[in-house]
C-alpha cells in the first residue's frame, strides 16, 4: 500500500514537472548576439523597445484574423459553389429542399419523426412502395413494403 502511494506522489510530481516546464513563461527576446547578427544580415533592424511576437502556447486558429463570412441571404450563389451542402437558401443556410428533413419541398416544412424526404416529398420508407428503404427504392409489382423491405416475410 506504501509502495502504491509513493508511485501516485511520484506519478502527480512528474506530470505537474511536464505541465510548467511545457507552458511559456516569459516571452522569448532576443540577446544582443541575436540583434547583431539580425542588422548584419538584413537592411532592417528592430527597435530596441519593440521585442518580437511569440505566438508560443497560442492556437494557429486563434492567431488568424477573422474571416468575413458569405451567408446565403446576401450572396445566394454562395449555395452553387462547389462543396455546398444545397443549391436553396433557407435561414440563412445553404441546404437541398429535395432531400432535407428539416425543409422538405420549401423551406421550413419538416417532416415527421418516421419519414424521411424524398424529391421533395416526405415518405415514410418503412411502407412506401416507391420509396421502401430509401429513396427511389422500389417495389416489383405485386410486393409490398414492410418494415423498409420488399416482398418481407
Amino acid at each position: 500500500m506504501k509502495c502504491l502511494k509513493v508511485f501516485f506522489i511520484v506519478a502527480m510530481l512528474m506530470a505537474l514537472a511536464m505541465t510548467l516546464s511545457a507552458s511559456p513563461t516569459q516571452e522569448e527576446v532576443l540577446t544582443d548576439d541575436d540583434k547583431g547578427s539580425a542588422t548584419e544580415n538584413s537592411d532592417v533592424a528592430l527597435p530596441e523597445t519593440e521585442s518580437p511576437i511569440s505566438l508560443r502556447g497560442i492556437s494557429r486558429f486563434l492567431a488568424q484574423k477573422p474571416r468575413v463570412e458569405m451567408t446565403c441571404n446576401n450572396y445566394p450563389r454562395v449555395c452553387r459553389t462547389k462543396g455546398s451542402p444545397g443549391p436553396d437558401c433557407c435561414k440563412k443556410k445553404c441546404v437541398n429542399v429535395l432531400t432535407d428533413t428539416l425543409n422538405c419541398g420549401k423551406c421550413g416544412k419538416k417532416c415527421k419523426f418516421s419519414e424521411i424526404c424524398c424529391e421533395g416529398k416526405c415518405v415514410n420508407p418503412l411502407s412506401n412502395k416507391k420509396h421502401c428503404g430509401s429513396c427511389n427504392n422500389k417495389c416489383k409489382k405485386g410486393s409490398s413494403c414492410v418494415y423498409g423491405m420488399c416482398s418481407y416475410a
